[in-house]
């Protein structure tokens, strides 16, 4: 059969790309995204990632991940993915170590102190608690609990969802933190992963996967781990 520009449309239209290779109904709501796997962006050969220190592929339960010390490790990334996003959801799934520094910035985009939003943890002996931030125009907030800890040396999937009027942080699917912000879209900046932009609060631990959808999720959508 003669394979028509038509049906190649309607052939996409109901069977649609997707970027990690996943086709399950967990999913199947989520619109275009951009994915990361953090060892991918390691062993690539390109202007656009920068690599600070000495970062190291190790195994993990999911496949290939990275593993940050903590003092020198990290990415640069010149990509901006989410600009002129109204709003998002930014998910991890990651290993925070233990014997490391108190404050840690795991991913950073945008700009170094303008408009900005951070996934980060704070460690304390062998437990570490989440903080989601987000910084628009005059308006900043970091979702931060420290009587919601969790053990360090294992893996979790951490989401931060931002929309134009809240920010919600989840931990393994379980909502913790939803307080009112009042978000505009991010223009400029780029991205970090394993320290500030700014080259400050290094993390030490693994990281897997990084996820940016385009829309307020729920844990359903989230991503399988």
């Amino acid at each position: 059969m003669k394979i028509t520009p038509i049906l190649l449309v309607l052939f996409f239209m109901y069977f649609p790309f997707s970027g990690n290779g996943q086709n399950s109904e967990k999913n199947s709501t989520v619109k275009f995204h951009t994915e990361w796997l953090v060892a991918d962006l390691l062993q690539q050969n390109s202007k656009q990632i920068k690599i600070l220190g000495q970062p190291k592929l190790v195994d993990s339960p999911y496949g290939k991940a990275v593993s940050f010390n903590g003092s020198s490790d990290a990415l640069i990334l010149q990509e901006m993915p989410l600009k002129s996003m109204k709003e998002f959801t930014v998910e991890m799934i990651f290993c925070p170590d233990i014997n490391a520094s108190f404050e840690q910035r795991i991913l950073h985009i945008g700009e170094v102190l303008g408009n900005r939003m951070l996934l980060e943890i704070r460690a304390v002996t062998d437990i570490w608690y989440f903080d989601g931030f987000a910084a628009s125009g005059n308006n900043k907030k970091a979702l931060i609990n420290e009587q919601l800890t969790h053990q360090l040396g294992q893996w979790y999937h951490v989401a931060l969802v931002v929309s134009p009027n809240s920010l919600t942080t989840f931990v393994n699917g379980k909502k913790e933190l939803s307080e009112s912000f009042s978000y505009q879209p991010i223009g400029t900046g780029n991205c970090s992963i394993g320290v500030r932009l700014n080259k400050r609060s290094w993390f030490k631990g693994m990281i897997y996967k990084i996820r940016i959808v385009p829309q307020q999720l729920n844990p359903d959508d989230f991503m399988i781990y």
